[in-house]
């Protein structure tokens, strides 16, 4: 069997029988605030191959942990030293022992077997791994039309000041190699820490891949998402990262010292 064959048969909750392909850890970060409900129906979805879930829980009050643990008892359950989903992800990183890590969030909008293509695009080769909805085989029907052109004109800046080819900016669907955490260092506290995530990767040049996905509405509940406010923060942060000195040589210099 070759590579791809298991991870495609792995997509399956079924084990694959026969000769294995050895899938590097994978880790699941999963950040909740009050998700109950959705986790409910997320984790029993998540493929059995996964190496660890780790949810990160913003002191949620309608007993989502508990939840999360009655739905599987490996799941890793580690609370954030306070409020915002920079944190959250930061927190969870730091808890990572797999090989590899992939983001997904806990409201239903994104496909847990999805995974296998971003583990898939890191095996073959790849870095850092996005999810795009814009690109052939994606597609959202979960964004207001503000949203969408928001998007766009962020994803086009991105372009013009970074060189890149990202047909996607903001969208959180995605996977890294763990050892990069450093490099990817995300030293902010709100929703622009998936934007920039993407801006470090560029900026110290890791080989970039992007997958299509397709984001569904929030099953449950209200997001804590504010586009003008947020998309007002992600702004900032593209333009103060395109003058700030790339995270591996300031990894680097801090080494040195």
């Amino acid at each position: 069997m070759s590579a791809i064959e298991a991870l495609e048969s792995s997509h399956s909750s079924v084990p694959v029988q026969g000769p294995m392909f050895n899938l590097p850890r994978t880790s699941l970060v999963i950040p909740t605030l009050n998700e109950a409900e959705n986790i409910k129906l997320l984790l029993p979805r998540i493929p059995t191959w996964v190496h660890e879930i780790i949810i990160v829980d913003g002191r949620s009050t309608d007993g989502t942990p508990d939840i999360a643990r009655s739905m599987r008892d490996d799941v890793k359950i580690v609370l954030q030293p306070k409020k915002g989903k920079g944190i959250a992800l930061r927190t969870g990183f730091e808890a990572a022992s797999g090989d590899m890590i992939v983001m997904l969030d806990a409201d239903g909008s994104m496909d847990p077997y999805e995974i296998i293509l971003f583990v898939a695009a890191l095996v073959a080769g790849a870095d850092f791994v996005k999810g795009s909805r814009f690109m052939q085989g994606g597609g959202t029907s979960d964004m207001t039309v503000i949203r969408r052109f928001g998007n766009l004109g962020l994803t086009l800046l991105v372009r013009m000041l970074y060189g890149s080819s990202f047909s996607d900016l903001c969208y959180g669907y995605m996977g890294f190699w763990r050892r990069h955490v450093p490099l990817l260092r995300a030293d902010c506290d709100g929703f622009e820490i998936e934007t920039l995530i993407n801006l470090r990767a560029l900026k110290n040049k890791l080989k970039i891949m992007e997958v299509a996905s397709f984001e569904s509405e929030r099953i449950y509940g209200v997001s804590n998402l504010r586009a003008l406010p947020d998309g007002w923060r992600v702004l900032k942060t593209i333009f103060r990262e395109r003058v700030s000195t790339p995270t591996g040589v300031q990894v680097l210099e801090q080494g040195m010292s």
